[in-house]
């Protein structure tokens, strides 16, 4: 019971600082499917397909995939062979979702939206889809697996055909850039995510896990992701949506149970006593602590009594004397008053 009541708590804490800005802030720039946009999905579409064809037909493409495979550049560069292993961990799915997730999930905290999150959900999911869909129709072998010299190796139950690790990179590394606020960000962040895709796909080339061909389809696999995410826009708004609505709606059920009403404390009065020959006077009838009307403060700061100004009463307190003396007849203080004549003598 405790545990459940510590998560709801947090949630209401993560959706309260969502809730300071409801609605998408104004200075976020959300990318369209311009017509600069279209050529450029296009022709990567294009691209694509003729790589599909070059290995299909077992074209110079292939030729070229046998001799990098026989060059074996794994030993002709052994030296760096320990770096090449951690650099390829770039391309890796599991760790770099989960980076580029906290950085992204910093980014809606920061900007109240889950904008970020659900765009970086969207482009894995349709990584997921095209280059897993891509990966067991063609069902490349992989260098290590080759069974004929020459051949392109398709249709023999392989999935490396396009390299997942190099769509991945693009693809994550990519988001960022997709996902900058200022046109100078999205500059820089293209240029890193462009630089750290292309050294995945030569790692595994280096590594001899993929043909080079593979890497050409893993480049523009991740490409076409990138450049068909605004059409996913309207669709992640209304997914936006739909995640806040659901919220309210538990918030609802929740409050339903309306907590009891606090039971009003009966005041209980003293009898007053009066000094002999008075009458008590009658007491007015007094509210009780539940019906209280509530007390509206002025707005504004507070000060305490010590910080006030002190305000004179107007006028003297002191009552008026009849014996008062004249100012003129006024005497000292301390002096003796004069002995007045006695009548008659």
């Amino acid at each position: 019971m405790r545990t459940e009541l510590n998560l709801t708590r947090r949630l209401d804490r993560v959706f309260a600082r969502l809730d300071r800005e409801p609605e998408r802030p104004a200075h976020l720039d959300v990318p369209r499917m311009s017509r600069h946009r279209v050529v450029l999905f296009t022709a990567t579409l294009a691209f694509y397909l003729a790589i599909v064809w070059a290995v299909v037909i077992t074209s110079w493409l292939v030729r070229l995939d046998w001799q990098v495979m026989f060059f074996r550049p794994y030993q002709q560069w052994s030296e760096i062979h320990w770096i090449v292993d951690y650099y390829v961990v770039l391309g890796q799915r599991g760790p770099t979702a989960v980076m580029v997730a906290a950085w992204l999930g910093w980014r809606s905290w920061r900007q109240h939206t889950l904008r970020p999150l659900l765009t970086l959900g969207a482009s894995l999911l349709l990584l997921n889809i095209t280059v897993g869909a891509a990966k067991y129709g063609m069902g490349r072998l992989g260098p290590h697996y080759a069974t004929v010299i020459g051949s392109n190796e398709m249709g023999l139950g392989g999935d490396i055909f396009p390299s997942g690790h190099t769509a991945n990179a693009v693809v994550t590394w990519g988001i960022l850039a997709y996902l900058a606020s200022t046109p100078t960000a999205r500059r820089w962040l293209s240029a890193v995510s462009a630089v750290t895709s292309l050294g995945v796909g030569m790692a595994t080339v280096y590594l001899g896990t993929h043909w080079l061909s593979d890497v050409l389809l893993g480049w523009a696999a991740g490409l076409l992701i990138l450049l068909a995410l605004p059409w996913c826009e309207p669709l992640i708004a209304r997914a936006e949506t739909a995640i806040f609505d659901l919220r309210d709606r538990w918030r609802a059920r929740r409050g339903r149970t309306v907590p009891a009403p606090a039971v009003p404390v009966p005041v209980v009065l003293k009898p007053r006593t009066a000094p002999a020959g008075q009458s008590v006077p009658a007491r007015e009838p007094v509210a009780s602590r539940g019906s209280r009307a509530p007390i509206h403060l002025a707005p504004g700061p507070h000060t305490a009594r010590s910080e006030r100004t002190p305000v004179t009463p107007a006028g003297s307190r002191r009552p008026p004397h009849a014996d008062r003396l004249p100012h003129a007849d006024r005497l000292p203080r301390g002096a003796s008053q004069p002995a007045r004549p006695v009548s008659g003598g």
